[in-house]
């Protein structure tokens, strides 16, 4: 378990870490997701001790991690894929790491399988492609069988299957029990890998809460209704309460109502339904809106946010969602 209390880290004038207050908690896969700059790298960081928090702490099964008796085997990490020494060989930079940490040369060999780099592990790590580091670095972090993951954008560089791999991974050792914690700029991996999300801006907390709440939150309750009967269906549910626009022949989005619903109506009335689907905003989309305001560095021709999706709007009345999830609170 990773516990972050007050979390405040200054350089100069920068305030890189804003009073930072979460949880991670074992048996789930929580991503960390923030715009450039927002502070992710130097929470994790902060986290493995190096370096020294302005204010506040982090823990690790309730201790700062410098106090742990057996580093590589409580905290495995991934924070920079380019960390190993360029002129050593892969094989001897992990077996450089098991024997400052007594673990027997099998268990090197045994990362290098599960990393796939047999056919590359004795080569000098200078020749290694950004794909090959992040797997050496996922060896790394993985070979004194840790109870804590901590990866900084460890699908950065692979191929699909990298990806897919990490990923179940990051989804199996967290149901083995142990504290998992992903940054990544990649939204639909992380909808995929991810059970819970810490969202930062600027250094601030954004949103601490599960994929679900997010997506909820940022959708409302939105169905897309397919009848033959669209117009009588949008003159009948149409209300104050109750948005109907047509999105094309024979369609309909209705915001306000779910589709327990709109079913219910339709059988009340006799209503011809083809098509009744909930709709949900992407995880894209929901970290759009979330960190629109946060975003420090931004590009001058950008495409349309996720507010240009027309199965996305918000839902008038919605309250906003960095008010309404877990902003800044302890879960």
């Amino acid at each position: 378990m990773i516990q972050i209390e007050g979390l405040t880290k200054r350089y100069g004038r920068k305030l890189a870490v804003d009073h930072l207050t979460f949880d991670i908690q074992p048996g789930h896969v929580t991503g960390f997701l923030g715009p450039n700059g927002s502070g992710k790298s130097t929470t994790m960081r902060l986290i493995m001790g190096l370096d020294r928090p302005t204010a506040g702490r982090a823990l690790v099964n309730g201790r700062p991690f410098v106090k742990s008796p057996s580093p590589l085997t409580e905290v495995g990490a991934l924070l920079d894929a380019k960390a190993a020494h360029p002129g050593r060989s892969g094989l001897a930079h992990l077996r450089q790491l098991a024997a400052t940490h007594k673990l027997p040369r099998r268990r090197v060999d045994e990362v290098v399988a599960m990393t796939g780099l047999e056919k590359v592990i004795t080569k000098r790590v200078r020749t290694y492609s950004l794909g090959m580091n992040q797997r050496l670095g996922i060896a790394a972090a993985l070979l004194g069988d840790p109870q804590v993951l901590i990866l900084d954008e460890p699908v950065n560089g692979l191929d699909p299957e990298g990806v897919l791999w990490v990923r179940q991974l990051a989804r199996a050792k967290a149901a083995e029990g142990r504290t998992v914690f992903i940054s990544s700029h990649l939204m639909a991996e992380m909808a995929l890998t991810a059970d819970r999300l810490v969202v930062i801006g600027r250094g601030r907390m954004i949103a601490d809460a599960s994929v679900e709440e997010l997506l909820a939150a940022s959708s409302g309750v939105v169905t897309k209704i397919r009848s033959p009967q669209a117009a009588q269906i949008a003159a009948a549910l149409a209300s104050p309460e109750v948005s109907v626009t047509s999105e094309g022949p024979e369609m309909l989005k209705v915001s306000g109502l779910n589709v327990e619903q709109v079913g219910e109506a339709a059988a009340r009335n006799g209503w011809v339904i083809f098509e009744l689907t909930p709709v949900q905003a992407s995880l894209e989309d929901a970290y759009m809106r979330l960190t629109d305001s946060a975003v420090e560095y931004r590009s001058a021709d950008a495409a349309p946010t996720a507010s240009a999706n027309p199965y996305s709007t918000t839902v008038p009345g919605q309250s906003d969602l960095t008010g309404s999830v877990a902003q800044g609170g302890r879960k």
